[in-house]
């Protein structure tokens, strides 16, 4: 089926539940554990233009709560992220591995950092420079890193906000940044009819997952929550500097 042996199948769906269960809770990090997985069965590119379908597939569930739910910086951000992706993807294309690997790497550990900074005292509104450039940075990092929670995180896990918002925020920027991520795929001519046909035979095993992870995700305290999205952007970081240490 589509190219893949029964092991390598069963291998995609359990970890296509396992990352929808974190996306579900988290708000993110569905593509962070999802994407070296497939990668193992698949192209890198295809694995990244997979993982883009099933990140539009299971956006558009729920989708006008979720726009409801959230803060209106998502929309300038999502917007700017869509915008900024084909510049990320550009970067990629010039840059030396050795080189983009060292970046990401310390991207991400940068990002953990600023979430164990002290919040940003209550009723803080971020400037307009400063969504702008967590827009911006978004986008390049989708298509350089396939990371656009790198940035994101850190601007809303910072702040004094409910756990509720920030989620919802989110989860619509990266709704933005999987179409975007297609869509280049597609004008790249890097994408295929075979990716597709792989996100949807995946879509049921993210689905179910996902809304494990929603019902989790009420059941836990603010405090344990930050924390989880903590560990996940952590765990995001070291993957980053793992790659570097063992390219």
């Amino acid at each position: 089926m589509l190219g893949l042996g029964g092991d390598q199948i069963a291998i995609a769906l359990a970890a296509a539940l396992a990352a929808a269960f974190v996306r579900g809770l988290a708000g993110f990090g569905m593509a962070i554990l999802l994407v070296p997985v497939l990668g193992l069965a698949i192209t890198p590119s295809e694995a990244v233009v997979t993982s883009n379908w099933l990140g539009i597939f299971i956006g558009l569930v729920g989708l006008k709560a979720l726009l409801g739910n959230s803060e209106r910086s998502a929309f300038v951000i999502g917007g700017l992220a869509m915008l900024a992706t084909p510049l990320g993807v550009w970067l990629l294309s010039i840059t030396d591995p050795a080189l983009a690997r060292l970046i990401i790497a310390v991207v991400a550990l940068g990002a953990f950092g600023m979430i164990l900074l002290p919040k940003r005292p209550d009723g803080h509104q971020p400037s307009t420079l400063e969504t702008g450039g967590t827009g911006i940075a978004c986008g390049v990092l989708t298509g350089f890193a396939g990371m656009p929670g790198v940035p994101v995180v850190p601007f809303y896990l910072r702040r004094q906000i409910a756990p509720q918002l920030a989620r919802a925020s989110m989860m619509t920027i990266f709704i933005a940044t999987s179409i975007a991520g297609v869509g280049s795929a597609v004008v790249l001519q890097v994408a295929t009819w075979r990716e597709l046909g792989l996100a949807a035979l995946l879509f049921p095993a993210v689905l179910l997952g996902n809304t494990l992870g929603n019902k989790a995700f009420g059941k836990v305290s603010d405090t344990a929550w930050r924390l989880f999205v903590g560990f996940v952007l952590g765990a995001t970081a070291l993957a980053a500097l793992w790659r570097l240490l063992h390219a």
